[in-house]
C-alpha cells in the first residue's frame, strides 16, 4: 500500500512539472492584435491594416481579381503588394468602362462586355479609386502597399498579426470614409505584445444611393 501512495505521488509531482512546462515562457504573449471601430466603438470591416517592420524587400506579387457584378465591384476593397496586377472582369449583361484618376494609378478600361482586358499592373503605393463611366454609383478601392504586412478588418473589425519582431512597429489603418479625399491614414505604433484598438472618426460625406444615368438607363434598355 505504501509502495502505491508512493507511485501516485510521484505520477502527481510528473504531472505538476509537465503543466509548468506548458506554459509559455515570459516575453511570448499572444499575437499581437489590432481592432479597429468608429468614433461609437462599433467594428470597421474592410479596413486596410498596414505594419512596417524590417523584412525581406522581396514581394509576393500576382494577379488579382475585382469582378464587376450586379453592377458593383466585387470586393469594394482591395489590399495588394506594389507591383502587382488586377484583372477586371464583367460578369453582367451590360456594359462597363473601368476607370481611375487617381495619383497612384491613372488608366482607362473602355466600355467591354463579357471579354475581360488586360490586367492592369499597380506600380505605386497609395490609395487607388475605382469607378465606372457607365454606372455613376460604382465605386472601389485598390490599396497599393508596400508594407510587409497588409490586409482587411474581418466583420468584427479585427485583424491578428503574424509574430513581429522585438520592438516598436509603425501601424498605418485606411478606412474608405475616412475624409472626402479617400487618401487619409490613421498612424501610430505597435509592439509583439499589444492589442491595439484604432477607434475612427469617419467623416466621409456617406455615398449617394444608385440612382441611373441618362446612360446607363440606354445600355439597360439595349440589353
Amino acid at each position: 500500500m505504501a509502495y502505491l501512495k508512493g507511485v501516485y505521488r510521484t505520477l502527481a509531482g510528473i504531472a505538476m512539472l509537465m503543466a509548468l512546462f506548458s506554459v509559455s515562457p515570459p516575453g511570448l504573449a499572444d499575437d499581437a492584435r489590432i481592432s479597429v471601430t468608429d468614433a461609437d466603438g462599433q467594428p470597421l470591416a474592410n479596413a486596410v491594416v498596414e505594419v512596417y517592420f524590417p523584412h525581406d524587400a522581396s514581394a509576393d506579387t500576382g494577379v488579382e481579381q475585382i469582378a464587376q457584378r450586379d453592377a458593383a465591384f466585387h470586393p469594394e476593397v482591395l489590399a495588394i503588394p506594389v507591383m502587382s496586377q488586377v484583372a477586371f472582369p464583367n460578369e453582367d449583361i451590360t456594359r462597363h468602362h473601368v476607370y481611375s484618376f487617381s495619383p497612384a494609378k491613372t488608366f482607362n478600361l473602355n466600355l467591354y462586355l463579357q471579354e475581360t482586358p488586360p490586367p492592369v499592373r499597380f506600380d505605386k503605393p497609395g490609395v487607388v479609386v475605382l469607378g465606372c463611366n457607365i454606372h455613376d454609383h460604382m465605386q472601389a478601392f485598390v490599396v497599393v502597399s508596400e508594407a510587409p504586412f497588409h490586409t482587411l478588418t474581418d466583420s468584427t473589425g479585427q485583424v491578428t498579426l503574424p509574430t513581429l519582431p522585438p520592438g516598436e512597429h509603425r501601424v498605418r489603418v485606411w478606412h474608405q470614409r475616412l475624409d472626402d479625399s479617400q487618401q487619409r491614414w490613421w498612424e501610430g505604433h505597435i509592439t509583439p505584445a499589444d492589442h491595439l484598438t484604432v477607434p475612427l472618426e469617419l467623416n466621409a460625406t456617406p455615398q449617394p444611393r444608385p440612382q441611373p444615368s441618362p446612360l446607363q438607363q440606354r445600355f439597360n434598355e439595349a440589353a
